[in-house]
């Protein structure tokens, strides 16, 4: 066995990852003009394809061969899938492959899908990638596309300097509805697209993320009596019972977080957020509307299933009736939307998170925390479906799923060479236990 760290056998090791490191400086400015062209494809749940299209063709042009893996619509029949956001037709994942076949195998895994941008309020267009003072901004810049360019800048780096390095199978696969699913990354292992380890490349701010908490969406549908505004008085405004159903969220959400304690998310002030993210009622400011729709986020512990937290906050949400008489009379429909996910956690001395974070002192000279998130990640199944290790690593970025969303591209290229030496040390023993 090599030296830990060492990306091949016969050479020393300083020169040898000399080598990566600058092969990953000199292809630093072609992945960042990658991440260019797929930041600039508006890859919005339903409009994957432009996106995939765009990493197809890198991975491509990197010598991985490429398959495209459908989606079956089935994926989403029961939790922990999530509901569909929309047909699968036309939506596939993409996978690319290295060494078919060979052993160990090790799994890349990115989502191409981004959250919509509030086109309005950005100063530019969101889809349009700008650089500035180190930083790329752009909608999916951060979330998830500059993982994107950090894990292909990797592989590059090896395929240029040290090719023989690569010698189990190495797959990067790239989902869709990571942002409201998770079931691109679901029917893609349920299709048997796995290996002996998986690296998820979502933004870490180059720590190692471990795990995250259960995620819940529903809809909360509440209906009126409609009217001329006129007679608005002897109608009925569903909008005016809001108010009480966000109390009873508020409530819901100070009991999840004053509850014991997960062991996984000390680390965090208040894991569980419970997130009205959109309100949704009327078309006319003279018309009492007659109904009121509010979509909303719910995070919930680790020992819950997703039926289970539907329940509890189903019961929350009941429990508004008490303060408001037409709530009481007329219950509020609650129905899932989205995310049914189970919270996840590999544990922090798990031969993985060893692996990593030994990869990341190695390129660094500096020791990566490592830690869970009060959200989830498509490691999840590959824990909790198919009893395969999985955790997240990734670049730095700021205000994802916000205004001004960015990446640093300074911490690709260091992410890149953490995430080459732990490829190559994965490939040559050096992770995996005996």
């Amino acid at each position: 066995m090599t030296q830990s760290g060492s990306p091949g056998r016969g050479s020393p090791r300083s020169e040898r990852w000399a080598a990566v490191d600058a092969a990953i400086e000199a292809a630093a400015e072609t992945a960042f003009a990658f991440l260019e062209r797929l930041v600039a494809e508006p890859s919005t749940v339903g409009a994957e394809r432009g996106a995939q299209d765009v990493v197809a063709a890198e991975l491509t042009r990197l010598g991985l061969a490429v398959t495209e893996l459908a989606v079956p619509d089935e994926v989403a029949g029961a939790a922990p899938a999530g509901v569909a956001q929309a047909s699968y037709a036309g939506r596939p994942n993409v996978l690319g492959r290295l060494n078919p076949g060979g052993s160990p195998a090790l799994l890349l895994n990115g989502h191409v899908d981004v959250v919509p941008a509030e086109a309005a309020l950005w100063p530019s267009d969101p889809f349009t990638p700008v650089r500035s003072d180190g930083w790329l901004t752009g909608r999916g810049a951060g979330d998830m596309k500059g993982g994107f360019a950090l894990g292909l800048l990797a592989v590059a780096g090896l395929r240029q300097a040290v090719p023989e390095a690569l010698t189990g199978e190495l797959s990067f696969l790239s989902v869709i509805e990571e942002e409201c699913t998770g079931n691109g990354t679901l029917a893609a292992c349920q299709a048997g697209v796995l290996g002996d380890a998986v690296i998820v490349m979502e933004p870490t701010d180059l720590d190692v993320l471990l795990g995250g908490i259960g995620v819940l969406w529903i809809e909360i549908e509440i209906d009126g009596v409609p009217a001329h505004a006129e007679s608005a008085d002897r109608a009925r405004n569903p909008i005016r019972s809001v108010p009480a159903i966000l109390r009873a969220l508020a409530g819901f959400e100070d009991v999840l977080n004053d509850g014991d304690a997960d062991p996984a998310f000390a680390g965090i002030a208040r894991p569980y957020n419970v997130n009205p993210g959109t309100v949704r009622a009327g078309d006319w400011a003279s018309s009492v509307p007659g109904r009121a729709t509010l979509g909303v986020r719910v995070g919930f512990p680790r020992a819950w299933s997703p039926d289970e937290a539907f329940a509890r906050v189903s019961a929350a949400i009941g429990a508004a009736g008490a303060d408001d008489p037409w709530l009481a009379a007329s219950p509020p429909v609650i129905r899932p939307t989205g995310f049914r996910a189970e919270g996840h956690a590999l544990p922090a001395g798990h031969w993985l998170a060893e692996g990593m974070a030994r990869a990341h002192l190695a390129a660094t000279g500096t020791v990566p925390q490592r830690a869970a998130i009060g959200a989830t990640t498509d490691a999840r199944y590959y824990l909790n479906q198919f009893g395969t290790p999985a955790l997240a690593y990734g670049p730095r970025a700021r205000n994802i799923h916000a205004i001004g969303e960015a990446v640093e591209l300074a911490s690709i290229v260091t992410g890149a060479k953490a995430l080459a030496r732990f490829i190559a040390a994965f490939f040559d023993g050096e992770v995996i236990p005996a």
